[in-house]
């Protein structure tokens, strides 16, 4: 029903839309998920639009885009202003559970049409576009990537250059590569300080996403945990020792928010349910190169833990050791180089500066 994100999906030529009525079905929401559903409802109707003259190529798109989640297509009777008419629609996969709870286009429009439309965007980027499996086993991190786009938005220029719409253009993209990240191929070009324009510049960019970083601390007992773990970047720049040492962290995942996710973390990494998050800041990790932006905390919490323990969810095959200690022991690995994480560094050295007023607080 959403006209916008039906033309994104199918592209190609004007999507017209035409309200009809669906006899003999009602709409209902999925429990745990924010798209609706059609089914079967004796005396009930469902209110919808369809679209005239879709194409083959167009049908081709909307087909991929359904069928990656289970959805198949049936003839249907609908009711226009001119009559009944055959339509083809797509049904839901069984086995989809109904939440009790109203469904409303306006409201779903309001709150997730933009980063629907940004996923959107990014499947059909691809070349040669993934099959419907494969786009399934993309979904996840794809719509990830949508919020972290959608989550964006304006920060302070008090020393930098405020930029006008047309500084800087992205004269080309190429198809991104990767599975579960991806490497975009861009050409720019840029207004520089002396007002002259840059030449054409071809740069890659590693599309990653939005990650959450928290620090546990307990206040009154002034310790802090740290998480170990191997870690693949080390291991490909040849590191003598890929084992780092870091704060809980993890992806901002697709309709969560950075703090829910440093709470979901904590729990899930190293069984500690925070009390309160102070945030520290929020910043680009490597802006050369990278999309990867990070939210940090410190969370504050109960830490009667005095050994290290193993940690993290099987599920996805995390191997996480837990190490609790004393704040000034965790500060000193920073000083000696055993931290090498960069979140971390910076998380211990706010926290020195601000943690006689967070142990007052407690």
């Amino acid at each position: 029903m959403s006209e916008p994100l039906f033309c994104a999906i199918a592209g190609g030529k004007p999507c017209v839309a035409e309200v009809a009525k669906l006899d003999g079905y009602a709409r209902f929401g999925v429990a745990g998920d924010v798209v609706p559903f059609i089914a079967p409802a004796g005396g009930q109707h469902v209110d919808g639009v369809i679209y005239r003259g879709v194409d083959a190529a167009q049908v081709a798109r909307l087909d991929l885009y359904e069928r990656a989640f289970g959805y198949f297509t049936e003839t249907v009777l609908v009711t226009t202003t001119g009559g009944q008419t055959p339509v083809t629609c797509y049904m839901p996969p069984d086995g989809l559970v109904a939440d009790k709870l109203a469904w409303s286009l306006a409201s779903w429009e309001a709150d997730h049409l933009a980063p629907a439309l940004l996923a959107a965007a990014e499947v059909f980027s691809h070349d040669p576009l993934p099959t419907p499996d494969a786009l399934r086993r993309m979904w996840p991190m794809i719509e990830t990537r949508a919020w972290a786009k959608h989550r964006t938005g304006p920060t302070p220029a008090t020393l930098r250059h405020v930029p006008q719409s047309d500084d800087i253009t992205v004269l080309a993209k190429r198809p991104p590569r990767g599975g579960f990240f991806r490497m975009q191929d861009i050409d720019v070009h840029h207004k520089r300080f002396d007002g002259s324009r840059s030449d054409p510049m071809s740069r890659e960019v590693f599309i990653a996403v939005d990650a959450a970083f928290v620090l546990p601390y307990d206040p009154v007992r002034d310790k802090v945990i740290l998480v170990e773990q191997v870690r693949m970047g080390p291991l490909m720049r040849d590191d003598p020792n890929p084992w780092m040492l870091e704060p809980v962290a993890g992806i901002v995942d697709a309709r969560e928010t950075p703090e829910q996710a440093a709470h979901r973390e904590a729990f899930e990494e190293a069984a500690v349910t925070l009390d309160h998050l102070e945030p520290i800041s929020a910043f680009y990790a490597s802006p050369g190169s990278t999309t990867d932006y990070f939210y940090t905390y410190i969370g504050l919490c109960d830490l009667p833990q005095t050994a290290s323990y193993l940690g993290g969810l099987a599920e996805e095959g995390e191997d996480i050791r837990l190490h609790p200690m004393m704040f000034d022991a965790a500060l000193a690995l920073a000083d000696s180089g055993e931290v090498q994480v960069g979140p971390l560094v910076l998380m211990l050295n706010w926290l020195a500066r601000h943690r006689d007023r967070l142990r007052a607080m407690a």
